[in-house]
């Protein structure tokens, strides 16, 4: 496995670690649907799960979370979990996710079912979900790049 990089801490976005390049135009722009199913290795090198989906914050154009499917049997009783995205490192190599946190924290972690969804427009529980996995929520993670590029500001004429 490769090493986890601490600044993605700060980061928006998951790191990219391996030299192995997929069909298709990634691993750095890849389909959201094409990582729907990969495995996902925890921090200490256990099979955690599968992820299962990918939400996106569909008004401010970002990754909000990927969704970690834990157990069960095609998709029935499985424990799902909100994992942020910069809290996910893409192993090229291995072609697997790495989650950057120990297998028995992310099962201490209650998650949630299929029919109970999170909402992260609530700011608390998004806080707190990134909280749980020590990263910066990818809102305010993001805001000093965003704010400081000049391509990202919006014309004041």
């Amino acid at each position: 496995m490769g090493s986890i990089n601490p600044q993605s801490r700060t980061r928006g976005g998951a790191n990219i670690v391996g030299g192995g390049v997929g069909e298709g135009p990634g691993p750095d722009i890849m389909a959201a649907a094409t990582l729907d199913g990969n495995k996902v290795m925890s921090s200490d090198g256990e099979h955690v799960g599968k992820i299962s989906d990918i939400m996106l914050d569909v008004r401010n154009g970002r990754v909000a979370y990927a969704v970690l499917s834990e157990g069960g049997f095609l998709g029935m009783g499985s424990n799902l979990h909100a994992i942020p995205w910069s809290a996910l490192t893409l192993d090229t190599d291995q072609k697997c996710f790495v989650v950057d946190i120990a297998a028995q924290r992310l099962k201490d972690d209650p998650g949630f079912d299929k029919d109970h969804w999170p909402t992260m427009a609530d700011v608390k529980w998004g806080m707190s979900m990134h909280s749980y996995y020590n990263r910066e929520p990818y809102w305010s993670a993001t805001q000093d790049v965003v704010e400081s590029d000049p391509t990202f500001r919006s014309s004041e004429h």
